[in-house]
């Protein structure tokens, strides 16, 4: 059995993320002076749908598949809001939200729901060779959460900055790889 080996980079850093905001659909990416070394020519790449995923890929001179199951987690009413604003207009469904992973009072999908739909791509992923899926924060530590059988309180405990990478490899069973 030929293994998959699957890297996930989070997208570059946003204005969003420098100022402690949910990022919108089309958010872009803060220009950058350097990127990562350029990719293996056999590497097969995969991208979240939103703008910040595409323009990563452009960054890192990758063509990439579309993936939906990449997509960032759906905040809802949320989305482009600053954590500070729904500290001080909607302070306990923020507190609700970051204790209790099944509850989404945004109105989009749950951590448990974006934990499932990560989960779910992940184990249906059997395509041997390299590959790598340009994607976000909450779907990286999601995927960490499935493949290391975590709580879903762990979720929280994970800090994904922009274009940090994890390390997956599979042959029937999905394994972090350290490099």
């Amino acid at each position: 059995m030929k293994a998959a080996r699957l890297t996930l980079i989070c997208h570059a850093l946003t204005p969003a993320q420098k100022v402690g905001r949910f990022s919108s659909a089309d958010e872009h990416i803060l220009p950058m002076a350097e990127w990562p070394a350029p990719l293996n020519a056999n590497t097969g790449v995969l991208t979240a749908p939103e703008c910040r995923a595409h323009e990563t890929c452009a960054g890192l001179g990758a063509s990439a598949v579309v993936e939906p199951a990449l997509a960032d987690c759906d905040l809802g009413a949320w989305q482009g809001l600053a954590l500070k604003q729904l500290q001080a207009e909607q302070p306990q469904a923020l507190a609700q939200w970051l204790q209790d992973p099944h509850c989404a009072p945004h109105g989009g999908e749950s951590i448990a729901q974006l934990c499932q739909r990560v989960a779910a791509w992940l184990e249906a992923f059997d395509t041997p060779g390299e590959w790598l899926a340009v994607t976000h924060p909450l779907v990286m530590r999601a995927a960490m959460v499935h493949v290391l059988g975590c709580p879903l309180a762990a979720f929280a405990l994970i800090d994904v900055p922009a274009l940090s990478r994890v390390h997956l490899s599979r042959a029937g069973k999905w394994r972090l790889r350290l490099v």
